[in-house]
């Protein structure tokens, strides 16, 4: 399987909770540069609400 961790050279956010009672893990990579990690179920949840307001495809939303 591929390495689907982002990076700067490939930006995007992963979320990955492999079983019901493990805790989720996050991380999140912008083309602006911004980075954020986040374990744990309520954070990873506000890392992805987060990252989807204010990064990533936010920034092109922004700019029309």
């Amino acid at each position: 399987m591929a390495d689907l961790t982002p990076t700067p050279d490939r930006p995007g956010l992963h979320v990955s909770k492999p079983s019901p009672t493990a805790l989720a893990t996050g991380s999140a990579v912008c083309d602006c540069g911004a980075s954020a990690t986040a374990t744990g179920d309520s954070q990873v949840k506000a890392l992805v609400e987060g990252y989807t307001a204010n990064h990533g495809s936010a920034h092109s939303r922004a700019g029309r």
